[in-house]
């Protein structure tokens, strides 16, 4: 049996290593937890879920959704352990997060075709098929290794944690429960301000006081999907109002009206002990978090468990540096997967970890890798990787990237449209793939 050599036991690794086993290949997964831990990671587990709990929207007709349905039938390993672990979101997938991590590592760790090797991976080699998933976070010599190899500088942008507070220290009476617009119950708490507590609160916000970051984060660009709430509120008093402190789609059954803002609170675990700030990332001292953030309605006395924190995040150049299958242009048998290949999200990279080992797995069988079809979100954002781009930014699943339509189509007959047809010609896909 040929062994593969894949890097980091993250989502993506973990997929990977999953999908190259069941084609039958035995495997070697590197983890250098828990020897090293890099600064964002805690846990000894696999697919550790760093940021936030919550896996984006799950409705057929929305991008994540319509994502999540093609990585299910192409065997998903997070997706069939997040099924059994998930916590009320609304129309959201979100999980807990321990329970995850604990069995996706159970499901990796009792597979015969893997082996565990736990230790630092440094030796970068084009001598055996490899598949490098370290993740945002990759630095030292591996990431000294792919600058030589791929002819260019790594790319870095700031991805940034939102805080969590405990249930119990939350005050219920200035809080109302509802998902916007009614979608999937009411698994949100929401914290309404009025004007004139916005405004205060805004005004505190833009003039907290920021962490001194390291000197190789300084002036470095930030993603605008992980945008720190201080720095979008900088852009103007209403910026954070329609952004993630938006009022749409809520109503306050305390004044019978929308809210002017709220802050969305979102289960952190399944027993709903603790909640994180949805669209709260920051990069506040964490004194000053405690202090703004207690601004929030229901939150002057919230205990916080943890507070957000920045964090310098890693990224291939993917239109320069790899082919249209995620194998390093210039290398016979070198795949990178997940968020160090361009893609942002967590289900973003589990997808990659498959399609990484699916493309690498018809290689190896003599067989030349056919393109997903770009009806499809994996076959888009496939499409996006390889596409030039002189201002190349990590991109998530997204409506925007798939083929468009003309015709007159509200937004929701549109979506439905993209999906419907993306899920009919996966499966043609498969079928062809499969004959």
């Amino acid at each position: 049996m040929r062994s593969i050599r894949v890097i980091g036991a993250g989502l993506a690794g973990c997929e990977a290593a999953n999908t190259l086993s069941k084609a039958g290949y035995a495997v070697d997964l590197y983890e250098q937890k828990p020897v090293k831990f890099s600064p964002a990671h805690k846990s000894d587990l696999f697919a550790e879920l760093v940021c936030s709990n919550s896996f984006k929207a799950s409705r057929l007709e929305s991008a994540a959704g319509m994502m999540k349905e093609e990585m299910r039938m192409l065997g998903s390993l997070c997706l069939e352990v997040a099924d059994q672990c998930k916590v009320p979101a609304g129309g959201a997938l979100a999980v807990d997060r321990n329970r995850f991590s604990e069995g996706v590592t159970e499901r990796i760790k009792s597979d015969p075709n893997i082996r565990i090797v736990q230790e630092e991976f440094t030796d970068l080699s084009d001598d055996e098929p490899t598949i490098i998933a370290t993740g945002p976070l990759t630095e030292g010599v591996l990431a000294e290794k792919l600058k030589e190899l791929t002819g260019t500088d790594s790319l870095y942008f700031f991805d940034a944690a939102a805080p969590i507070v405990t249930a119990d220290s939350l005050d219920y009476s200035k809080l109302f429960c509802q998902s916007r617009y009614d979608r999937g119950g009411d698994d949100y708490w929401n914290a309404p301000f009025d004007k004139a507590g916005y405004e205060a609160f805004w005004n505190e916000l833009v003039n907290a006081e920021c962490a001194e970051l390291h000197s190789f984060e300084k002036d470095q660009p930030v993603y605008e999907g992980c945008m720190p709430i201080e720095k979008l509120a900088k852009r103007g008093l209403d910026a954070a109002r329609y952004g993630p402190m938006k009022p749409v789609g809520l109503h306050n059954p305390m004044t019978g009206h929308r809210p002017w803002a709220a802050v969305q609170l979102r289960k952190e675990d399944a027993e709903g002990t603790m909640f994180n700030l949805v669209g709260f990332q920051t990069n506040l001292k964490f004194g000053e978090q405690k202090r703004v953030f207690s601004m929030i309605p229901g939150l002057e006395n919230a205990e916080f468990v943890r507070y957000g924190v920045m964090h310098r995040n890693s990224f291939l150049n993917a239109p320069k540096v790899l082919d249209g299958f995620l194998r390093i242009k210039g290398t016979k048998q070198i795949y990178v997967a997940g968020q160090l290949s361009g893609v942002e999200g967590y289900m973003e990279s589990a997808a990659g970890g498959i399609l990484a080992a699916r493309f690498l797995s018809e290689r190896l069988s003599g067989r030349e890798p056919v393109a997903l079809p770009k009806e499809t979100m994996l076959g888009s954002m496939m499409n996006y990787l390889a596409t030039e781009n002189k201002d190349f930014q990590p991109m998530g699943a997204n409506m925007g990237i798939l083929p468009q339509i003309s015709g007159k189509m509200d937004k929701t007959e549109r979506y439905s449209y993209y999906a419907r047809r993306g899920l009919e010609v996966m499966r043609k896909y498969l079928d062809e793939e499969n004959k």
